[in-house]
């Protein structure tokens, strides 16, 4: 099956009319405004509800408001953390903690910010930061250890636990009597 094709008009053969349209287009985005970020000093405003790198908080005496209860560990999709808990006979903190993990790690390059491990967490000892630059030199440097995930989380200032807001709300509710 031969298909015939109409001949070209002297107009057409030219090719001014698709250099004129390419012409017509880079002027058109010569003259918008420019959408290039200087990154390290410009820097996304992150949106609302945005999951970004897990912390570990501490409270307000500046104990880890961690119990090693291994929820998150046992939630986390990729198996980017690890718990080592303070076993039998380890000491554990003052205060409303019953054991602090002996160890606690994240691997940064295994996380998906899913949300999961704070969604989870009984004590509320894990927040996600709208931090979306983690940056390093090597692999081993993105495993993140207890110290440094409590240095980066900080201090958490809600007076009130977990437990008692949700009762609270609950009873705001009228689902308790």
């Amino acid at each position: 099956m031969i298909i015939p094709r109409r001949k070209l008009n002297l107009w057409e053969r030219l090719y001014l009319p698709a250099v004129i349209g390419g012409f017509k287009v880079t002027l058109r985005h010569f003259f918008k405004k420019k959408v290039t970020m200087q990154y390290p000093e410009e820097r996304w405003v992150v949106p609302e509800g945005y999951r970004g790198a897990p912390y570990l908080v501490k409270n307000q005496e500046g104990r880890t408001k961690c119990v090693s209860c291994q929820l998150c560990e046992f939630v986390c999709p990729p198996k980017a953390i690890r718990i080592t808990p303070p076993g039998p006979g380890g000491a554990p903190e003052a205060g409303n903690v019953e054991k602090a993990p002996k160890q606690f790690e994240i691997n940064m390059l295994r996380c998906i910010f899913c949300g999961y491990c704070q969604e989870v967490c009984p004590e509320e000892a894990i927040f996600l930061m709208k931090d979306y630059s983690l940056t390093s030199a090597s692999r081993a440097e993105m495993i993140y250890d207890k110290e440094k995930l409590l240095a980066l989380g900080g201090v958490h200032q809600d007076k009130i636990g977990k437990w008692k807001k949700k009762a609270q709300e609950a009873c705001d509710q009228g689902m308790v009597p």
